[in-house]
């Protein structure tokens, strides 16, 4: 019997596995697929996150603040590529303006003191492809490679006796006297005295096959796919550019990858079952939220992406859900955490999340 099991390799997996290892248990992260973070880990804006929009009681806001901080300097200990950007939250009209005052009150009040309101001109000298009314400067808000980020997480797990196995999908968990019994697809059984449920979008299936785990403490799950657009040629921009957040995301944005590209996404479209499909009717939609603040737009230049799927713990109605790290206390299993809907800011989060898993592990 190990010490551990992490179940899914993506970016929380990994951060999770290599915090435990770290710890000194001896630690297998497995994973479905034949790659590390094939899903809601690389089909993201790779945005690193300041912690301006969350409620400063949430799980979101103290994690990504801490998990900034964190994040930044593991980049600088690796060599993993990354840059500080720079973000503008624009508000597009007057009418808007109260947002951002909204932004202003809420980031500081989750310790985020390095945002400065600029007006339409000073945006300009900034940006000059973007039209506004105002904006808000996020100088900490920066963008990452999340796959170097992740094969160093994988590194430093191994480095310290982990391991990861592909291809290994656990289909049941048996859980006897502080000993669980992984079933995988096959013949094949793995025991553990800890079982931390990282399997993002498949969190939910996991957990229903867990025999001791009382199903009411299992939320529901809601898929939000986003689609992403490249934009062809050389980028306008030199920093990440939002508009005011919508009710459930944070509306078609532009981010930059580090060579300088720009793309421009996610939209939000409700679904039910994992599909990574991409719909090129989107086009105009996009277009019209993206002239918002970059009237200039040539759609002719937005060329098709790639989608991304968010596991949400609230609907398209209901308010927006916080992170779920699920122990003991809450369903009374000994040894187990179960992680649900861990969506954005999970990546920029995602080194404090590993340390809040650890903590509630060791305490067991």
């Amino acid at each position: 019997m190990i010490d551990c099991v992490v179940v899914g390799a993506g970016v929380i997996g990994l951060a999770v596995g290599r915090a435990l290892a770290i710890n000194g248990l001896e630690v297998i992260v497995i994973e479905a697929a034949g790659a590390i973070g094939t899903e809601t880990s690389s089909r993201n804006s790779e945005v690193i996150h300041a912690g301006i929009y969350y409620p400063g009681s949430t799980l979101k806001a103290q994690l990504c603040v801490t998990g900034q901080r964190q994040l930044y300097r593991y980049c600088e200990e690796k060599g993993i590529g990354h840059a500080r950007t720079g973000k503008l939250i624009v508000a597009s009209c007057d009418a808007e303006l109260a947002v951002l005052d909204g932004y202003l009150t809420q980031a500081r009040a989750n310790g985020v003191t390095d945002l400065t309101r600029l007006s339409s001109a000073e945006v300009s000298e900034l940006e000059p492809a973007v039209h506004c009314a105002q904006a808000l400067y996020s100088p900490s808000t920066g963008i990452i490679d999340s796959r170097a980020y992740m094969l160093a997480l994988q590194g430093d797990l191994e480095a310290r006796g982990g391991m990861v196995a592909l291809n290994t999908r656990a289909s049941r968990v048996v859980g006897r006297k502080q000993r669980f019994t992984i079933q995988m697809e096959g013949a094949t059984t793995i025991q553990c005295a800890r079982l931390v449920n990282a399997a993002g979008l498949h969190a939910q299936a996991l957990a229903r096959n867990i025999d001791e785990l009382p199903p009411a403490t299992i939320p529901p799950l809601h898929l939000a796919r986003g689609h992403y657009y490249q934009l062809a040629g050389k980028s306008p921009f030199s920093h990440l550019v939002y508009p005011v957040a919508g009710v459930a995301d944070l509306g078609i944005h532009v981010t930059l990858d580090l060579g300088g590209a720009a793309r421009f996404g996610p939209d939000l479209e409700w679904i039910g079952s994992v599909d990574y499909s991409f719909d090129p009717d989107r086009r105009a939609a996009f277009a019209a939220a993206i002239r918002r603040y970059y009237p200039d737009l040539d759609a002719a230049r937005l060329q098709p992406g790639y989608t991304g799927i968010r596991p949400k713990l609230a609907g398209a109605t209901e308010p927006a859900a916080d992170f779920v790290v699920q122990g003991e206390d809450t369903h009374g299993v000994p040894g187990l955490v179960n992680l649900y809907g861990i969506d954005s800011p999970g990546l920029t989060a995602s080194l404090a999340i590993a340390e809040v898993v650890a903590s509630r592990l060791n305490r067991g």
